[in-house]
């Protein structure tokens, strides 16, 4: 799979907030906050998973519409995929 500007934009917004929440906790700052900043930052990475999971099945139902496939397995792989990742 191709992983695009957008999939990589948002991992790196991930990876920025992290960095803010270990600089919060150095600077010992309140306990509300850094909970608010690390349920932001799971909630980033969730919408991560959600586009790179969607892309990848978009792209495989299409490879499997072609090749005159049934998709029904590979939806049911990709619910599972979404289900695990929460």
């Amino acid at each position: 799979m191709e992983y695009n500007e957008k999939m990589k934009n948002r991992v790196k917004r991930v990876e920025g907030q992290v960095r803010a929440i270990l600089r919060m906790m150095e600077e010992g700052k309140d306990c509300k906050d850094l909970v608010v900043q690390m349920s932001a930052a799971r909630n980033a990475l969730d919408r991560a998973i959600g586009l790179v999971v969607s892309s990848n099945l978009e792209q495989c139902i299409r490879e499997q519409i072609v090749k005159g496939e049934d998709t029904e397995a590979l939806i049911q792989e990709a619910v599972n995929l979404l289900v695990k990742s929460r």
